[in-house]
């Protein structure tokens, strides 16, 4: 059995900030921020878009996409660390706006990683038999958790939320087979001060503000990808030369190609969508997925590599034939 990507869809917030938007409220410039990070703007969710909003929409796009309804669904996995509420789930919320009364919905968080994770905790619940298709969706509302006065922060992140469907279908079990071929899941939290948010309900009662040592973060970020990135090579026999298309997560256009360069994959194979959506943690892998394939850049049989990392230190990489 595979777990086969048979859906996919997108949601972004309707307003954009440039950076010379940010350059009159931050002793910032379009220059500066396009330099060290790639970005030119982010989407910014509005006081009516919340996360689970976000991820509904993408979920309705995935589902509208692979020609199903909610009652076709029995699990629905949703990454995020910006959820609505402590709790309830966003994954329940987003059950309930499907008008579903079944399955079974919860989220995971591992930060930027968080969609790879969710579809590795997809993937085992489709092969085990016990539920057929998933809904996996990345939903993001960073910009509230932004001190919207720390340039070195503020100027990185952006909102959305991104969806797929699988679906376990009978295969050969060798790398032809459409669907997830070898997901590889790491995590380390000594690096806990590098990258985090100084709040939350049992310590400080509060949501608390995103805090990040940005060098340290990037001097950790490219051995990372190659460890994960490589052990799905030494799983399944592929190698960087035989991919289609190498999607990561979108933090910084300067890490994803220091990180192509190393992987041996040319540059005109790599998805990079950080210029138009910022970090949108979770959510930014599926994101950039559906720029992909709905500007035809992924087709049906491509060989995808997917990767991220993220605040933990958490880092993850999914090999899947589209």
């Amino acid at each position: 059995m595979r777990s086969v990507v048979t859906g996919l869809g997108a949601c972004l917030p309707k307003r954009i900030v440039s950076n010379d938007d940010l350059a009159k409220m931050l002793d910032t410039s379009d220059e500066w921020i396009i330099q060290r990070t790639g970005i030119r703007q982010r989407h910014i969710a509005g006081e009516h878009e919340p996360t689970s909003v976000l991820g509904l929409r993408a979920a309705e796009a995935a589902l509208a996409d692979a020609g199903l309804t909610s009652a076709e669904i029995d699990l629905i996995i949703v990454a995020t660390a910006t959820p609505d509420y402590t709790f309830p789930s966003v994954a329940t919320q987003i059950q309930a706006g499907l008008g579903m009364t079944h399955g079974a919905a919860f989220d995971v968080q591992a930060v930027c990683s968080g969609f790879v994770f969710a579809i590795a905790t997809a993937d085992k619940f489709l092969l085990s038999g016990s539920h057929k298709r998933a809904l996996v969706i990345g939903a993001e509302t960073f910009s509230k958790l932004l001190d919207w006065t720390d340039r070195s922060t503020c100027v990185l992140f952006g909102d959305g939320a991104g969806a797929i469907v699988l679906e376990a279908r009978e295969a050969t079990g060798t790398v032809a087979d459409r669907g997830v071929l070898t997901t590889q899941l790491r995590s380390d939290g000594r690096h806990r001060e590098k990258l985090y948010v100084d709040g939350g309900p049992s310590t400080t009662q509060t949501t608390g503000h995103l805090r990040m040592a940005g060098r340290e973060v990037f001097r950790h970020a490219v051995g990372m990808v190659n460890d994960i990135v490589n052990a799905s090579f030494s799983a399944t026999g592929i190698t960087g030369a035989d991919l289609d298309w190498f999607v990561p997560h979108q933090a910084n256009r300067r890490i994803i190609e220091a990180s192509a360069d190393k992987l041996g994959i040319a540059r005109e194979k790599v998805v990079i969508t950080v210029d138009l959506h910022g970090n949108t943690s979770a959510a930014s892998i599926p994101l950039a997925l559906a720029t992909a394939r709905d500007d035809g850049r992924i087709k049906q049989g491509d060989l995808v590599m997917i990767e991220a990392m993220g605040g933990g230190f958490t880092w993850a990489s999914a090999l899947i034939r589209w």
